[in-house]
C-alpha cells in the first residue's frame, strides 16, 4: 500500500502559506487598490527605505545594549529593563539582520525577497503581540500587509 501525501498545513511554514493565500486573496481582490503608479514608485523606493531604516536602527540598537550615550537618544535617560526590553532587543537585531538580507534583493525585485518581508511582518506582529502593543500589532500588521500585497507582483524573479 502507497502512502498518501498530503499537504501538511500544521507545520509551521504550512501555517504561514495558507495564511499568505488568504491575505493575497483579502488584499488583492476584496479591499481598494493603490494605482499603478503608486505600486510603482513604492517599488522604487522600497531598497532606499530599507537602507534609511537600518542607518535609523543602528542607534537604537546601541541604545538597547546600553551605549545610549553615542546616540542622539541620549536624552532618554535610562531604559527600563524586563520583558519588554528583551522582547525588543531580539525582535530589532532580527529585523536588522534581515533587512541586510533584503537590501540587494529590493533593488532586484526577487520574488524571495518578498517572502522575507512577508515574514518580517508576522515578525513584527508576534513582537507586537508580545509587548501588548494592540495598536502596532493591527494598524502597523495591517498596513504592512496591505502595502506587501500591493506591490507583490512586482516581485517575480
Amino acid at each position: 500500500m502507497k502512502k498518501e501525501t498530503t499537504k501538511k498545513t500544521n507545520s509551521l511554514t504550512g501555517m504561514v502559506n495558507d495564511l499568505e493565500k488568504k491575505l493575497d486573496e483579502f488584499f488583492t481582490k476584496k479591499v481598494w487598490q493603490l494605482p499603478k503608479k503608486a505600486r510603482e514608485v513604492i517599488v522604487k523606493i522600497a531598497p532606499y527605505l530599507a537602507i534609511l531604516s537600518l542607518v535609523m536602527t543602528i542607534p537604537m540598537i546601541l541604545a538597547l545594549l546600553g551605549f545610549s550615550f553615542l546616540t542622539p537618544f541620549y536624552f532618554l535617560k535610562g531604559i527600563h529593563f524586563g520583558l519588554t526590553y528583551a522582547v525588543s532587543l531580539i525582535f530589532l537585531l532580527v529585523g536588522a539582520i534581515l533587512a541586510v538580507i533584503i537590501i540587494p534583493g529590493l533593488f532586484k525585485r526577487e520574488k524571495r525577497v518578498w517572502r522575507i518581508m512577508f515574514w518580517m511582518s508576522l515578525i513584527n506582529a508576534v513582537s507586537s503581540l508580545l509587548k501588548m502593543d494592540l495598536g502596532g500589532l493591527i494598524i502597523g500588521t495591517g498596513l504592512s500587509w496591505y502595502v506587501l500585497f500591493q506591490v507583490k507582483e512586482y516581485y517575480t524573479k
